[in-house]
């Protein structure tokens, strides 16, 4: 505000903001687990407008029944999708739905006085969220393993289940896991949860491969909630608000969080209806792709997704397929075999991806030294090819150093990514840094703001940036 005090001035700053931003209006943003997918205009367009944004969250009902209709709307249009029965919009984020379905989980085993309860079955693919809510609703923690295709063992369940009994409140899994593939055995852990009294959590992180081809409320599961943010194009992080809605079969719809002045059952977030300024977004995207285009959005996302994953396989491993060699919504490529031969990193081909326009994959999640690339349905297959190309590009590169044609580290895969003046700025000949900071395939070009740091050495030598206490006194401000 002391810097920029011209409308000018502003538009200037907020575009060299803009220039420094590796985001989704100039290339595909392949995060596995997090599907950064199109939030489309017209979609957001509706969150400007005063008869939405300028309603107070506490207004009495006679003066928001839009907003009311909208709200109702949108739960049965949720309902419909998921195939449970009660929606509550109130938690502001996917954290917050798990910790209000898990809250719920409680309260129904108290109401039957089964206050012994306290036990949460967490495979060990989980999102690490899945523990925290748990632990954070009182219960203890008690990890389920993962067999080789990257499903939940079925046979420690059962162990658990002897070991634990009715000291089992619920079991909390994400379908499709987030080792990219379909639990295969999905139905059969709702049957022996529910034999013992136990209810089943089905994190909705991956709902994005589920939408119009199956509903967690019909095939078992008593508890979801659903990352608008991502299935439903809400724009994903940033800070910025989200919406994390839990969904119950009948049996829980009591026990949901109500209007923070409603004590009885209590709250999530201290507006009735969560971050209601941005539920016209999922809104909108409902009603303007229909359940025709609803369930082709998600056949195309898996589709995308396996096409990655075939095309790849050839260069790099695929870490976990089902039994006929397919992936769910997004894949895992595995470059520990690669280290191990070349030296080169996860962070070396996630770095050297930027030279080549692109953002990184998700590193190292679930699985260390791995690559979880997911496309969604809003990417055309001519930017999938994009990214496919720079992928087999890197792992030529790769190769260079496993043949010892290239050492490793005067190969670009350890210095990346390239800023203009570190190219300028070094003693590369004209070819060297052509393929530096211009490699093959490159045709959307982005130069980093910043060349490579030390993550590691950051997170764990913490500097104080603030300003002195000093600074702060209401004199010297």
């Amino acid at each position: 505000f002391k810097r920029y005090q011209s409308e000018t001035e502003m538009m200037r700053y907020l575009r060299q903001l803009s220039d420094k931003d590796l985001a989704l209006d100039r290339t595909m943003i392949p995060l596995g687990s997090c599907t950064m997918k199109l939030n489309a205009a017209t979609e957001m367009a509706a969150i400007t407008w005063p008869e939405f944004a300028s309603v107070h969250p506490f207004a009495p009902d006679n003066q928001n029944r839009g907003w009311l209709t909208l709200i109702k709307e949108l739960e049965e249009y949720l309902c419909e999708v998921t195939g449970y029965d009660r929606v509550s919009l109130q938690p502001n984020a996917g954290s917050q739905g798990e910790f209000a379905g898990l809250l719920a989980i409680q309260k129904y085993h108290q109401s039957y006085g089964d206050s012994n309860r306290t036990i949460c079955l967490i495979p060990s693919s989980a999102h690490g969220t899945n523990a925290a809510s748990a632990v954070m609703a009182g219960m203890q923690v008690v990890v389920v393993n993962c067999d080789a295709e990257g499903n939940v063992e079925l046979s420690d369940i059962e162990d658990k289940i002897s070991k634990y009994g009715e000291q089992i409140a619920a079991i909390m899994v994400t379908y499709p896991s987030t080792h990219g593939v379909f639990e295969e055995g999905i139905t059969v852990i709702c049957e022996m949860m529910h034999s013992i009294g136990a209810q089943v959590y089905v994190d909705g992180a991956n709902l994005n491969a589920l939408v119009g081809l199956a509903k967690p409320g019909k095939f078992g599961a008593d508890v979801s909630h659903l990352n608008l943010h991502k299935t439903f194009c809400i724009p994903h992080g940033g800070g910025g608000p989200g919406v994390g809605p839990v969904a119950v079969k009948e049996h829980l719809a009591a026990f949901l969080p109500t209007h923070s002045l409603h004590t009885e059952t209590g709250a999530i977030s201290g507006a009735p209806f969560g971050s209601a300024g941005i539920l016209p977004i999922p809104y909108a995207y409902i009603r303007l792709m229909s359940a025709q285009g609803l369930r082709q959005a998600t056949e195309v996302a898996i589709l995308s997704a396996n096409y990655i994953a075939k095309r790849l396989s050839e260069h790099y491993p695929v870490l976990y397929t089902n039994d006929v060699g397919l992936v769910a919504h997004e894949c895992i490529i595995d470059v520990r075999p690669i280290t191990k031969t070349s030296g080169v990193s996860v962070d070396d081909i996630a770095k050297r991806l930027i030279d080549y326009g692109f953002h990184a994959p998700t590193m190292s999640f679930p699985v260390a030294g791995t690559l979880m690339i997911e496309p969604t349905e809003s990417e055309a297959l001519v930017e999938i090819e994009r990214f496919i190309d720079a992928m087999i590009s890197i792992r030529n590169e790769i190769r260079q150093v496993e043949s010892g044609e290239v050492a490793l580290e005067a190969s670009p895969l350890t210095s990346a990514p390239h800023t203009a003046l570190s190219l300028l700025a070094s003693n590369l000949s004209v070819e060297e840094r052509l393929v530096a900071g211009f490699p093959r395939g490159s045709i959307n070009k982005y130069w980093p703001p910043v060349g490579r740091i030390d993550g590691a050495y950051g997170d764990r030598n913490l500097t104080c940036a603030c300003p002195p206490i000093e600074e702060l006194a209401l004199e010297n401000l």
